[in-house]
């Protein structure tokens, strides 16, 4: 037992919790740029509870509301462009995972003289500047781990960097801010908050610690999937999500994810599948899959889902997400080519072949 466990965000966990614990933001300085997409942050309130917050400790702000799904480098050096302009002391992100991230190379950006496509090395002259995250959605849980995700249409894909230095300094997790998504970006960023849960109780790099953490988003999937499938969804199970959110955020922050984060890319990129759907799409024959390497764990997390098979969960996917879709062979070669530029697959259990990722997109 030799691993190492690092959570260095202060995660503030509740209903009303920005005005409760306000005082924290105080100690970030005096002028904050506030990154965010067009939308979800002022629909959800979680921009005008904070913004009331910096105006009474008289902490000056602007908006930086460009950020778009699956933010690109040229939005990110924006961002930083404007944090520098206005002298920023701290980033505060606000939205689903897309602000989120890009608050974090924002961050990076606004102190380092550097070209956005240098963020990927990892090495920065300059300690990135605070970072307070607030989700609006309960799937990338971003407010807790180092990663920033950034569209690379170089390479035609996604990919991430990060850090120690580019962990959020403080997390505002507040349920109502989930609210007011649509019931698909529910369902969706659910399927991927469980997906980080699942790959890091999967994956080559789980210790005992994130074991207990996976094994607890697992289980309140499980707690919440039969209600989403029915479309019902109550404020428990809005807690619920966005606390398996945070848990799966703390477990990739040790474990990373694996090939359904590295196929799913592809889905994202080429077909405009929202990340989550995607995912969910891959799930069943990544098991299948991985099932002779990891059955015991696969068995346990099917026990925990309430499921009694591999084919079981697969038809709940269908239930909640619809079906898959139909991929030709010329995409499906390209898809599992560029999947296997993705350190995903090195964290994977089983050993990745290109043959391997091009037959789980034949067979979805």
């Amino acid at each position: 037992m030799q691993f190492k466990f690092h959570m260095p965000t202060k995660a503030y966990f509740g209903t009303g919790c920005i005005s409760q614990n306000s005082s924290e933001l105080a100690l970030l300085g005096k002028q904050a740029l506030i990154v965010t997409g067009g939308h979800s942050a002022r629909e959800s309130g979680a921009l005008t509870d904070i913004c009331n917050e910096l105006t009474a400790l008289n902490i000056g702000y602007a908006v930086f509301d460009k950020v778009e799904n699956n933010p690109s480098t040229d939005t990110v050096k924006a961002g930083g462009a404007e944090a520098k302009r206005i002298g920023a002391d701290f980033i505060v992100g606000i939205g689903g995972g897309s602000p989120l991230d890009a608050s974090k190379a924002v961050a990076v950006l606004a102190v380092n003289e550097i070209e956005p496509v240098e963020l990927f090395t990892n090495k920065f002259t300059t300690k990135p500047l605070p970072i307070v995250a607030i989700p609006t959605t309960a799937g990338t849980g971003s407010e807790v781990t180092p990663y920033c995700i950034l569209t690379r249409n170089d390479l035609q894909t996604k990919v991430s960097f990060g850090n120690a230095d580019t962990f959020p300094s403080i997390a505002f997790l507040d349920p109502r801010y989930t609210e007011s998504q649509p019931f698909g970006v529910t369902v969706n960023t659910a399927v991927d908050a469980f997906s980080h849960c699942l790959e890091g109780y999967l994956g080559k790099r789980r210790t005992p610690a994130s074991d207990i953490l996976a094994l607890e988003g697992i289980s309140l999937f499980g707690r919440c999937l039969g209600d989403l499938k029915a479309a019902k969804i109550t404020y428990e199970h809005r807690e619920n999500l966005l606390y398996m959110s945070m848990l799966g955020g703390v477990v990739i922050s040790h474990t990373g994810t694996t090939i359904v984060h590295g196929a799913g890319y592809n889905l994202t990129y080429f077909k405009g599948i929202p990340h989550g759907k995607a995912n969910g799409f891959l799930m069943t024959e990544y098991m299948r899959f991985n099932y002779d390497y990891a059955r015991d764990r696969i068995d346990n997390v099917m026990k925990l889902l309430k499921m009694g098979n591999l084919d079981e969960f697969g038809e709940a996917m269908t239930d909640l997400l619809g079906e898959a879709p139909c991929l030709d062979e010329a995409e499906i070669a390209q898809y599992a080519a560029i999947t296997m530029t993705q350190r995903s697959t090195a964290t994977n259990i089983r050993p990745v072949a290109v043959t391997d990722i091009a037959e789980i997109l034949r067979r979805i």
